[in-house]
């Protein structure tokens, strides 16, 4: 198994989303976060005084998917998060050694 975690734009959050369920991700988790990378923030003006926005608004995807599954996750979510600028985000893979389904108790592939 494979978390598959990806961090993006927000107002991409639906087509991403959409794109993962037609591929056969059956659950995600989703979380609001800040950070930056490359892009290292903004400025804004407001009333007329200059604030330097450091970390930006992003989402964060966490799916646990079957090996078999991972890379098509991945090219389904650089596909679907893809907008050509910077701040597109970034897709990190990981090994995942066990998972249980707390309510029936099934575990590794079942429990996903």
């Amino acid at each position: 198994m494979k978390l598959v975690m990806a961090i993006i734009k927000p107002f991409k959050l639906d087509e991403v989303r959409e794109a993962l369920t037609e591929v056969g991700v059956t659950g995600l988790t989703v979380s609001e976060v800040k950070g930056f990378g490359r892009q290292k923030g903004h400025t804004e003006i407001y009333r007329g005084a200059e604030y330097a926005i450091s970390f930006l608004p992003k989402i964060k995807i966490e799916a646990v998917v079957d090996d078999g599954l991972a890379d098509r996750a991945v090219e389904t979510i650089m596909e679907s998060a893809q907008t050509g600028s910077i701040g597109d985000g970034k897709v990190f893979v990981m090994d995942v050694e066990s998972a249980v389904r707390i309510r029936t108790g099934e575990t590794g592939a079942e429990a996903l």
